[in-house]
């Protein structure tokens, strides 16, 4: 499958000059779409993404330096390289353009030779620039840690099918990291210089995904229009990712079918088709097949996305990774809170493989997180750990006759002010502080719990 080329905008008021840059740029497997002004140029940029655009500086309405600060000001997903082209230009424009973000400065007349490098080191640049931004977005989230079997397995299978074009479908209960396994796949595809596009379909009410996923064409009722670009179409040349799909309506589930089948969408309230060429990768917390037999999901979809399986075992079946996970952690947030490095005791290591992990992974970073923040000593033991507490919530379940909401929430209350009074040696003062409590409410709430002093 041939990849579809970098889409670029020509924005000059000459038609000779559009045209010869369009038909030439064309031959080099550029997709390119050609305005006459700077107006036409910004409600293009509304309606469709591109990687640069030609910006003629010398036009009707606004000029090309007044049209690149407003380019400027978009997000950094959609805002295409600018590479500024005049016939009238001098050092003092050409300096103000590039202060104002312009990738390069060409003058008049052009030379194909001259505008084909500049457009490629503009794309690549460009593409450069996205994935550092994308890298620094992504510097919190966890990684795809551990030596278990199961892990070892997840690696092979992300080696032999990321570098194909095959749609992927990612099971995995909730926390297991189904969205770190869709961003590797993503970077080890061959659309990995293109975007990575995310939509939590769970996310979203049903009145809006349509047009996250579409977008939309409208007039405000002062008579201007109103464009909003699409996830999907953000998407070009990269990968969509619809996390927890089994949450999808059917009305979407029917349109985004389509666009599947025939690579092109409406946005909502258009009449246009817009075409796009993504590699979609789904996940889900759900049994499709167990929802398409209940009448909530499409068997047509299931069947399009289920093209290679992908399946994220939970923290509970790869145990032997818990140790170098909940290491990775407190590595992670000691450096982001700026405190001294710590580690876990034998004891408290041993605590933590013993329990099953219903929040898995995410639950297990989310814990290292509150260990970091609430305890200053180097080495936490099994004490500091509140697996006790949450053995009996995750337990703690009306089927299961084990009490009201009122006295689950007392329980932990008091389980949780026990070990601040227990870290204190029992001082009051010092636990109400741990707490953020005044002295006296803390009183009160011991009272109430039947909480001595002394115990």
């Amino acid at each position: 499958m041939t990849l579809a080329g970098p889409k670029v905008l020509i924005v000059d008021d000459e038609v000779s000059i559009r045209h010869t840059l369009q038909g030439v740029l064309s031959d080099e497997s550029y997709q390119c779409t050609a305005v006459a002004d700077g107006d036409a140029c910004l409600r293009e940029l509304a309606r469709d993404s591109y990687e640069a655009v030609l910006l003629d500086i010398w036009m009707p309405g606004i000029d090309g330096l007044t049209t690149l600060e407003k380019i400027q000001e978009l997000p950094t997903e959609s805002r295409p390289a600018v590479v500024m082209i005049s016939g009238h230009g001098n050092i003092e424009t050409a300096v103000r353009a590039t202060k104002l973000g312009a990738f390069d400065f060409i003058k008049k007349p052009l030379t194909i030779e001259k505008v084909s490098v500049v457009l490629k080191n503009a794309v690549q640049q460009r593409r450069m620039d996205l994935e550092l931004h994308r890298m620094r977005e992504d510097t919190g989230l966890p990684e795809i840690i551990g030596d278990s079997i199961p892990m070892k397995a997840l690696r092979q299978q992300l080696k032999l099918m990321a570098g194909t074009n095959g749609r992927v479908l990612i099971y995995g209960e909730s926390g297991t990291g189904k969205e770190l396994v869709a961003r590797a796949i993503h970077r080890f595809s061959q659309r990995a210089n293109g975007p990575f596009v995310e939509v939590n379909c769970a996310a979203l009410p049903e009145d809006l995904i349509e047009s996250e996923l579409f977008g939309y064409r409208r007039t405000n009722l002062d008579g201007k229009p109103d464009h909003k670009i699409g996830k999907l179409q953000k998407a070009h040349g990269g990968t969509f990712f619809l996390d927890e799909v089994g949450d999808m309506s059917l009305r979407t589930q029917a349109k985004v079918l389509r666009a599947l089948d025939e690579h092109r969408f409406e946005p909502v309230g258009a009449s246009n088709w817009i075409q796009v060429d993504a590699r979609v990768i789904a996940a889900t917390n759900k049994n499709l097949e167990r929802e398409i037999e209940r009448g909530n999901f499409r068997e047509d979809l299931f069947y399009r996305l289920n093209v290679i399986p992908f399946t994220v075992p939970p923290l509970r079946e790869r145990v032997e990774d818990i140790p170098v996970l909940a290491a990775h952690f407190l590595r992670e947030f000691s450096i982001a809170y700026g405190r001294k490095a710590k580690e876990l005791s034998d004891e408290a290591i041993a605590a933590l493989t013993e329990y099953s992990w219903p929040g898995n992974v995410r639950e297990l970073r989310n814990l290292m997180e509150r260990m970091v923040i609430l305890y200053p000593q180097r080495r936490i033991e099994v004490r500091h750990l509140p697996l006790d507490h949450l053995r009996r919530t995750q337990g703690a379940r009306p089927s299961e006759g084990s009490g009201s909401l009122h006295e689950v929430r007392e329980a932990a209350e008091r389980d949780y002010i026990l070990r601040r009074l227990e870290e204190t040696g029992g001082n009051v003062t010092r636990a109400s502080e741990l707490l953020g409590l005044e002295r006296s409410n803390l009183y009160r709430k011991m009272k109430t719990l039947g909480i001595a002093p002394k115990e």
